[in-house]
C-alpha cells in the first residue's frame, strides 16, 4: 500500500462546496492512481474526513482541480 497526497489546485465553489487552493490531504491506497481507480473514492473519503467536504458533490473529484502524488 502506497501513500499519497492529493493537493487542491485552485479555489473554486459549486454545489455550495468550497475548495480552497492548497488545501492538501495525505491517504493510503492500494491503487497507483487513487483519483481514476474506485471512482476516486479514497481521495473522496480523505477530504471529508480531513475538511468535511464532499468534494465528489462539488464535482471537484478531478485531475482539473486535485493534483495527487505518491509520497511515500
Amino acid at each position: 500500500m502506497a501513500l499519497f497526497r492529493a493537493t487542491a489546485k485552485m479555489t473554486q465553489v459549486t454545489n455550495g462546496v468550497r475548495l480552497e487552493k492548497g488545501m492538501s490531504v495525505d491517504f493510503p491506497s492500494q491503487h497507483g492512481a487513487p483519483m481514476s481507480a474506485n471512482g476516486g473514492k479514497d481521495v473522496i473519503a480523505a477530504f471529508e474526513r480531513k475538511y468535511g467536504i464532499d468534494i465528489h458533490k462539488g464535482n471537484f473529484n478531478s485531475s482539473t482541480y486535485i493534483h495527487v502524488e505518491k509520497i511515500g
